[in-house]
């Protein structure tokens, strides 16, 4: 048995828009293409973030997990 294809492919470095505003003190979500489709990832970041701002996943904290920064520019 071997890895499935795209399996290790890390959205760290994916450009996304997040889909529910991050709160100060919480997550939102980000929308982010991976494995030649788009996928929803907790998000999580120093400061709130609204909805529909372009970001750049920074890491990948767990499975379905991301931290991002505002997008330059957005």
């Amino acid at each position: 048995m071997g890895v499935p294809d795209g399996a290790d492919q890390s959205p760290v470095g994916a450009v996304g828009r997040i889909t529910v505003s991050i709160p100060a003190d919480g997550p939102g979500e980000v929308l982010v293409p991976v494995r030649g489709g788009s996928e929803a990832f907790a998000a999580w970041a120093d400061r709130p973030i609204p909805r529909h701002t372009m970001v750049m996943v920074v890491e990948h904290t767990s499975a379905r997990s991301v931290v991002v920064v505002p997008f330059p520019g957005s």
